[in-house]
């Protein structure tokens, strides 16, 4: 596979994924994405595939980012495993998000509870496989923090532990606030937004900062 090719992925899937949401949460009738969850856009009406396919298709550009991940770190003369491994398994976590339907949550879509008391098996299995690559992709901070502190690349260690404090801090808030707790049930979708911007931001800042890292020529002979 093309490292050109990987990395051009790692830097779309984000961004495009955002920016879907974005859409979708301003243009769907009764949503309000300052309160409801991005998962929420699954359910109500026949729009609700749109944020299925937003949640496969990123999912699949973030595992063609980690496939490619370690020709392109090795063509740096750096190394890393579990990293990109970690990476991969965050990308399934999106395409199992796709693939089962979240359970209506904070009133979306009209009508429905404020939470779905016991959870469906499809939303159980969103929120499970949700979950697995949340606690993949709080791993890859640790691993990356600890690999770009042994390259030397201090900013990057410090960005990648910080994002590795932040993430986890916004996923308790924003699940407590699904989990209907007063005041911030009413800012659960924005809390959620915030929380997962930092995971797209660090991928998509990963993915241009190897694009502009040169190849390292002696590691290229060695591995012939």
């Amino acid at each position: 596979m093309s490292g050109r090719v990987s990395l051009l992925c790692g830097a779309v899937s984000g961004p495009l994924f955002l920016l879907i949401l974005f859409i979708e949460g301003a243009t769907r009738p009764g949503y309000n994405w300052i309160r409801h969850a991005g998962s929420s856009l699954e359910l109500g009406g026949g729009a609700g595939w749109m944020q299925q396919a937003n949640f496969v298709l990123t999912g699949v550009l973030t595992i063609v980012f980690a496939a490619g991940l370690p020709g392109v770190l090795r063509e740096r003369g750096r190394r890393s495993v579990w990293g990109p491994l970690l990476i991969g398994v965050w990308g399934l976590g999106l395409i199992g998000a796709g693939v089962f339907l979240d359970d209506p949550v904070s009133g979306y879509p009209p009508g429905t509870p404020a939470i779905t008391i016991p959870p469906t098996m499809h939303g159980a299995l969103h929120g499970k496989t949700s979950l697995i690559g949340f606690l993949a992709m709080l791993a890859a901070f640790v691993v990356f923090a600890r690999r770009f502190a042994g390259w030397g690349e201090r900013r990057w260690a410090l960005y990648s532990a910080l994002s590795a404090v932040l993430f986890p801090a916004g996923l308790v808030l924003f699940v407590a606030a699904f989990e209907q707790v007063a005041g911030l049930v009413d800012i659960g979708g924005l809390i959620q937004r915030l929380t997962v911007t930092i995971v797209f931001a660090w991928l998509t800042l990963l993915a241009i900062h190897l694009a502009r890292t040169p190849v390292d020529a002696r590691d290229l002979t060695h591995a012939r």
